[in-house]
Formats: structure tokens, C-alpha cells, sequence
């Protein structure tokens, strides 16, 4: 299974490409920036052609896509809804099936701690994927922790 894992933001949304189940392989990372000098509506139209873009090239079969669950500024939850709308209208265009994770399963799938600080995801994240180090930007690993969530959590979700 090929899936690209997506942390959303207006400035920075990191995407990550995973094979799994097991052993799980990154295969690509990396994060799609907006210029902050732009008006909110170009930024987002730059936003869906970087991520048409890497679903053209990374063929993924699913995507898995952190949700905010809660957020203390209010303008950080409205951009990356904004970020995140975008992500389900480049999915839908391209066929793709979204998967959406708040944050506390994705620290737990990754490191078994929901509460897991940013460094201990990145530690996993590496280890999990036999990297020598944590990858980098830090979208960029949250993108490969998103995806490493859903290869785990995946099998376990029930058909309806």
C-alpha cells in the first residue's frame, strides 16, 4: 500500500509517501511552501497545484491527512482548515479515499504515547523507516508520521 501522509498548513503543508505494511519504506518528503506576501485565495490555488503535483507523481493509493482537533488560536485552526479543505478537493479530484487522524493517535500509533512531544515522533518516525536520522523540515516528518499512523490503524478500522 502506497500512502501519502499530509500535515496541512497555509504556510508549510508537509507530504510524506510511504510503502508498507511491513517493513514500512519512505519514498518521498518533503513540503509544499506559500509565499505569506500573497492574498489568502492565491496562496490556496498555489497550495492545490503543489498537491495536485505530488499526487500526480507519488500515485498514492490512499490518503491520510491530520485533522486539528482542537487548536488555542483561532487563526492556526482557520488556516489550516483552509490548508485542509484544499488537501480533500486535490483527493476527491484525483479519486483518492482521505483518512483523517487528530494528533493524539498519531503520536500514539507512531511512538505508543499520545502525548509524545514532537522530537520523540521524529525519533520514531526515523526509526520506523531505518532512516539514519529524523527527516527534515519537520512538516516533512509529521507528513511520514501521518502516514505511518494509517498503515497501522488501517487494518484495525472495521468495513461498513
Amino acid at each position: 500500500m502506497f500512502v501519502l501522509g499530509i500535515d496541512p498548513g497555509l504556510s508549510a503543508t508537509g507530504y510524506g509517501l510511504v510503502e508498507g505494511p511491513h517493513p514500512p519504506k519512505a519514498l518521498l518528503a518533503g513540503v509544499i511552501r506559500t509565499s505569506t506576501d500573497l492574498e489568502v485565495p492565491r496562496r490556496l490555488a498555489e497550495l492545490h497545484r503543489g498537491l495536485t503535483q505530488v499526487i500526480s507523481d507519488a500515485e498514492p493509493e490512499v490518503i491520510a491527512l491530520e485533522t486539528v482537533f482542537t487548536n488555542r488560536n483561532l487563526q492556526t485552526a482557520i488556516s489550516v482548515g483552509r490548508a485542509s479543505g484544499v488537501v480533500l478537493l486535490a483527493a476527491a479530484e484525483a479519486g483518492l479515499a482521505v483518512h483523517e487522524y487528530v494528533p493524539t493517535t498519531i503520536k500514539s500509533a507512531v511512538t505508543g504515547d499520545g502525548s509524545a512531544n514532537k522530537a520523540q515522533v521524529q525519533q520514531m518516525v526515523a526509526r520506523l523507516l531505518r532512516l539514519e536520522e529524523a527527516p527534515k523540515p519537520a512538516d516533512a516528518a509529521d507528513a511520514l508520521a501521518i502516514a505511518l499512523c494509517h498503515l497501522r490503524v488501517a487494518p484495525l478500522r472495521v468495513s461498513r
